[in-house]
């Protein structure tokens, strides 16, 4: 199959991490694929010439970025509009809102082709007014209904697809995230790297943040948590891995914690490769108010690491609570359960062995691959079948 995958940048996020992982074995097993994708945003993190150096046929597209830009959208638009009708696909395959309703929309005029878009979590509650909601809530309905299959990283953005009416549990299906698991499985121990960068004491409890520090992700919160444990534990230190508009408050966060309080909270900003830096880790912190399946706790996972995470979006799906981390609500309650990994170093080790096991089998480049692969062919051949 010629396949095109239209994402709207490249970061260092999670859908560029598995299309890294995932559209090489699908060259790899005969198909053709192209990437189209627009421009990351500053410090995001750029992983376009990663994927070109991995043999990946990878294609810019001119005014496609985050942001809503009038000018921007239509050049964006227009390219893609030409780009798919010269490549003519076997299945568009759009991921997240930007880049799905710009490339559904360039590909009105190629009515044959199957389309199969991906929620990646979403933006239609949380993120903007209530009116600005209804209203993306209302175009990501109509984009549906042109749309073969919608795919959700976890069973929970399923279930708000449903609910908010964006479409029907018949075109639904759900497939987990996969990423390149080795650099994580390898790891055994730690290896010094994280507490040298930070240059910590080799004694240190480093509990990691890893993402986009955005307004979405409440990394604030990682710092009330740090507040709440730093006398009791004075080897707690708490690191930032990621950048994003939220860098200034955290940083002024820091700034104003008490005496050498701030020498333990540390700000690394986007890093490439990020899994020799978890075997260094005690833990991995996620504060978000919002997502679907994080990458950085299948990462986590893979690395052998607990986790303690708000109690949001597919979080659940992953996190075995008590088994492989703990789950809360609110600050206090992550806390606590920081503290219970802190205070049972074994039981925090033996939750990341558990982790560690439920990522290999649920979580591989090769486990997504082949899903994918199944999705595409079933859209395929359910439109020849239709005409």
């Amino acid at each position: 199959m010629r396949i095109a995958r239209v994402l709207t940048r490249l970061n260092l996020g999670g859908p560029a991490r598995q299309v890294l992982a995932s559209d090489p074995l699908l060259c790899a097993r005969g198909h053709q694929v192209r990437i189209f994708a627009g421009a990351p945003e500053p410090g995001e993190g750029d992983l376009f010439d990663v994927a070109l150096e991995r043999g990946l046929d990878v294609v810019r597209v001119p005014g496609l970025v985050r942001g809503w830009s009038l000018t921007g959208d239509l050049r964006a638009r227009s390219f893609l509009r030409d780009a798919l009708a010269e490549f003519r696909p076997d299945v568009l395959h759009t991921h997240a809102s930007k880049a799905g309703a710009l490339a559904r929309s360039a590909a009105s005029k190629l009515a044959e082709m199957p389309r199969v878009h991906t929620f990646h979590g979403h933006v239609l509650e949380g993120y903007f007014s209530s009116t600005v909601s209804k209203g993306l809530a209302a175009l990501e309905r109509r984009l549906a209904q042109g749309t073969d299959r919608i795919v959700a990283v976890s069973h929970a953005t399923a279930d708000d697809l449903v609910r908010l009416g964006v479409t029907s549990e018949e075109k639904l299906v759900v497939i987990p995230p996969g990423i390149d698991l080795d650099p994580f499985l390898a790891l055994q121990g730690p290896n010094g790297s994280l507490r040298r960068a930070l240059n910590a004491p080799a004694d240190a409890q480093i509990v990691g943040v890893l993402g986009r520090l955005a307004e979405i992700k409440q990394p604030e919160w990682a710092v009330d948590v740090f507040e709440l444990l730093a006398e009791r534990y004075p080897r707690l230190h708490v690191v930032f891995i990621g950048d994003g508009d939220q860098r200034g408050a955290i940083e002024r966060r820091i700034r104003a914690l008490s005496g050498a309080r701030a020498e333990r909270v540390h700000m690394l900003g986007a890093v490439m490769d990020v899994a020799p830096l978890y075997a260094d880790m005690t833990a991995v912190m996620l504060t978000s108010r919002n997502e679907g399946l994080p990458v950085a706790l299948i990462e986590a996972a893979a690395a052998a690491k607990p986790v303690v995470a708000t109690r949001v979006g597919g979080v659940g799906e992953l996190v075995a609570e008590e088994r492989t981390g703990f789950l809360g609500t609110t600050v206090d309650e992550l806390a606590y359960g920081l503290a219970q990994l802190l205070d049972q170093p074994s039981q925090a080790h033996a939750m990341g062995q558990r982790a560690r096991i439920r990522a290999q089998t649920r979580h591989s480049a090769q486990a997504l691959a082949t899903r994918l692969e199944q999705l595409y062919t079933a859209v395929v051949e359910a439109r020849r079948c239709a005409s």
